[in-house]
């Protein structure tokens, strides 16, 4: 199963705050989890064919085991504490679940 996470900052974060957040914090702590098979963060450079920006700053691919799994891991007191440090940087972001073809 895959998570698909797409976001924008919050107005007035600084992108370079929140990449060092990600690259230190948020990339090696999803990905020192048990359920969590691979995590990667992708800044958006724009829309192929288009000299458009994005609709989102960041795209998040979080290939899990399953979502019971992932959920125990995520409701830790030890994770939360990651997971509210991301909602200091990202405003309102979306987590599509998906599932392959």
């Amino acid at each position: 199963m895959r998570i698909v996470v797409l976001f924008n900052l919050k107005p007035g974060v600084d992108p370079a705050a929140y990449e060092a957040w990600a690259r230190g914090t948020d990339i090696p702590g999803v990905n020192a989890l048990s359920s969590v098979h691979g995590f990667t963060v992708h800044r958006t450079t724009g829309l192929f064919g288009s000299d458009a920006p994005a609709p989102f700053d960041y795209v998040e691919i979080i290939d899990i085991a399953g979502i019971e799994p992932f959920v125990a891991e995520v409701s830790t007191e030890a994770f939360q504490k990651v997971a509210a440090a991301f909602g200091d940087f990202a405003d309102n972001p979306q987590f599509m679940l998906t599932e392959d073809l």
